[in-house]
């Protein structure tokens, strides 16, 4: 399991990538990629599950704070490319009412934030 981060130069975009077990094993680190940002206002963040092997319900509940964190501070989360396996995870917890999730590919670090938006409610 692994778990980074990439800012954007304006700091207004994270991307956390997350490989492997995305579980209970990695909350702290989970936790660390987003609260650990300076000027946390407006942040949008995109979360890349591409490489997720399994998600358990503690990832769920670690999204939905992430979701929390990024809302009262005016930002965003985006799921970006959720493995096969993630997916039907993701859809049998409706996290897409919840969640922007994009399948195509994802938005570059640089990008305008939103672009390549999938379906979904957004954060």
């Amino acid at each position: 399991m692994s778990v980074n981060q990439e800012m954007s130069s304006d700091g207004k975009k994270i991307h956390i990538n997350i490989s492997g077990r995305f579980d209970y094993k990695v909350s702290q680190e989970f936790r660390d990629t987003y609260r650990q940002v300076p000027g946390q206002e407006g942040v949008a963040y995109y979360v890349n599950l591409s490489d997720a092997s399994y998600m358990d319900s503690s990832a769920l509940g670690m999204l939905l704070l992430l979701r929390e964190h990024a809302k009262c501070r005016g930002g965003s989360v985006f799921i970006e490319r959720p493995s096969e396996q993630v997916d039907s995870i993701l859809k049998v917890a409706n996290f897409e009412q919840l969640f922007t999730i994009n399948y195509s590919n994802p938005v570059s670090i640089d990008a305008e934030a939103g672009m390549n938006a999938g379906a979904g409610a957004g954060a």
